[in-house]
């Protein structure tokens, strides 16, 4: 059964979704978890931004995602299930790459994660990490949607 749980956390509700999904399983199997969240440093790249807003953006960045997963780590701890955070920065390193990495070097035997599920033209324009993980994971994958939030 699964002991190694991956779960990507972002803050967004399907993120949570999921990540009471991967508690319950916890739960039941006894499995440990990891959560991870990445803050990728490309969306504010200093060479299309001032050097002086370059440090604050980023550091409010890291400090937003060290918050998400401390919060997400509460929840898990509150439930009683052994849990590890892990912040990953990237420059411009695709989510779902880095999702797979952790996968590999942890190593998961099960990814968690939520999913927006969107479909046409918006996962056209705005892409899909949970769809990319689904492609080439080499472990199970058990996709949250929140379904509260619209297609």
């Amino acid at each position: 059964m699964y002991r190694r749980i991956l779960v990507p956390v972002d803050g967004s509700g399907p993120s949570m979704r999921g990540l009471q999904e991967a508690v319950r399983l916890a739960q039941v199997t006894g499995a440990r978890l990891k959560l991870i969240h990445v803050v990728n440093e490309f969306i504010f790249d200093p060479v299309y931004a001032p050097v002086q807003l370059y440090e604050p953006v980023l550091e409010s960045m890291c400090a937003n995602g060290r918050k998400i997963l401390d919060e997400a780590a509460a929840v898990v701890r509150a439930a009683g299930v052994e849990v590890e955070p892990e912040l990953i920065e990237t420059v411009g390193g695709s989510v779902s790459k880095l999702i797979l990495e952790a996968v590999r070097s942890w190593p998961a035997d099960l990814i968690v994660m939520g999913t927006h599920g969107r479909r046409g033209a918006r996962r056209a324009v705005l892409g899909s990490d949970a769809e990319m993980v689904l492609r080439t994971s080499t472990v199970p994958l058990l996709l949250v949607r929140d379904v509260s939030e619209s297609a």
